[in-house]
């Protein structure tokens, strides 16, 4: 497993007073160590120019490429790669205790993880088994809490949304909706009979209905245009793919992650500089059999272990991006709604507050609204890669969440 750990630069702070955070990309098999890296909240983007908001400020960051498979993280047999949150967890877990063995700095800092998109589930799985082996002593580690940014935790619920959210802002008109609408209830009646593999397979059908409605919007970001292309070397290259179900999944949700700017920047100077990457070893070769081995697993659902986590009194954030279609925010309320968390209701009664990036500015930039061990963010003007659009705000609500900053 490959990691990455930066010390927080922080010009009146030593590290040792600012908290750890792990961040956790694992968008089907997209790496940490590049996209989150260079891309959203790292000190360098990928032209090596220092980027303004790095959480660097507030934390030093430890990227982890994961499942094995992600990024520079690798496997010499096939039978190793995960094929569900368990086995991504139990991971983990040997990387988490070997960390915090070797670093013995970092035992007594304040520990978060943060994550996004896929990252989240597994950030839920991960944060309660490391909340346990901290109880037990088998890990030395001060794990304060858990961020699940834009995170698949009920893909029913953001599949559901889909047609409302694309009807609300006008990218869908009825004739769409009827039809987006028909093969949300496919997946719901396949996930219902736990068919999993096929709800997938459903789920890139309801990705291209939508497309073919939209004009191709971008799931990603509703006010950003990307048209899907498929290079011919690839289209020589699918008959390699042993998936089940279309290549159109692969090709929205890894294979831009891995854009060719981004590969050559990975797999060219960085490589040359990190100096211990194994010759056979690509940054993101393996990406489509991550993609592939957790096929079953895409469509499960872990509010249960979002539950476990509110019970056990372990810090839980939600930050949602306005423009985000694949997890949009109505499906994320949709699953809160879904908690058994004796305090939801209390949580509910709250009143939103309206954030602002500084306090000279007069643009609202999110709501936010919490109760006892359980936070919401609503970031307004950013899509699913939230630090990457909105960098001030995410940096902000970083150090909200570690409470610097109320």
């Amino acid at each position: 497993m490959f990691w990455w750990l930066y010390y927080a630069n922080n010009p009146t702070k030593d590290f040792t007073e600012l908290p750890l955070i792990l961040w956790l990309q694992v968008r089907f098999g997209a790496s940490g160590s590049g996209f989150g890296n260079f891309e959203e909240i790292g000190p360098l983007d990928k032209e090596m120019k220092p980027r303004n908001t790095t959480w660097l400020q507030a934390a030093s960051i430890l990227f982890v490429d994961n499942p094995v498979g992600a990024g520079f993280s690798y496997v010499d047999d096939c039978s190793l790669f995960a094929k569900n949150l368990t086995a991504v967890v139990s991971d983990m877990m040997v990387f988490l205790g070997e960390f915090f063995r070797c670093r013995t700095e970092f035992q007594t800092i304040p520990f978060y993880i943060f994550s996004e998109s896929y990252g989240g589930k597994m950030a839920a799985g991960i944060a309660l088994a490391l909340h346990e082996a901290v109880q037990k002593g088998t890990i030395k580690s001060n794990f304060m809490g858990t961020a699940l940014g834009d995170s698949w935790i009920s893909p029913l619920d953001s599949v559901l949304s889909w047609g409302p959210y694309l009807y609300s802002t006008s990218l869908l008109d009825d004739n769409g909706l009827a039809e987006v609408t028909a093969v949300a209830k496919e997946i719901t009646d396949a996930i219902n009979k736990n068919q999993y593999e096929l709800a997938t397979e459903l789920w890139d059908k309801a990705e291209g209905v939508i497309e073919e409605n939209t004009d191709n919007v971008n799931f990603y970001n509703i006010m950003t245009k990307e048209v899907p292309e498929i290079k011919s070397n690839e289209q020589d290259n699918l008959h390699l793919m042993c998936l089940s179900f279309s290549i159109g999944l692969y090709q929205r949700h890894v294979k831009n992650m891995h854009k060719d700017s981004l590969n050559e920047f990975m797999n060219g100077p960085i490589r040359k500089k990190l100096k211990i990457i194994p010759d056979c070893v690509k940054w993101g070769g393996q990406s489509r059999n991550v993609f592939e081995n957790m096929a079953e697993d895409f469509m499960k659902p872990v509010i249960d272990i979002v539950d476990q986590l509110l019970a056990a009194n372990i810090n839980v954030t939600v930050y949602n991006g306005q423009l985000d279609l694949i997890v949009a925010t109505i499906g994320q309320e949709a699953w809160i709604r879904k908690l058994k968390w004796p305090n939801l209701d209390q949580f509910n009664q709250q009143r939103w507050k309206a954030l602002y990036v500084s306090p000279e500015s007069t643009e609202t930039a999110a709501f936010h609204k919490a109760y006892e061990n359980f936070a919401f963010f609503w970031i307004l003007k950013a899509g699913h890669m939230v630090p990457s659009d909105q960098g001030e705000m995410a940096l902000k609500m970083v150090r909200m969440v570690t409470q610097q900053q109320h």
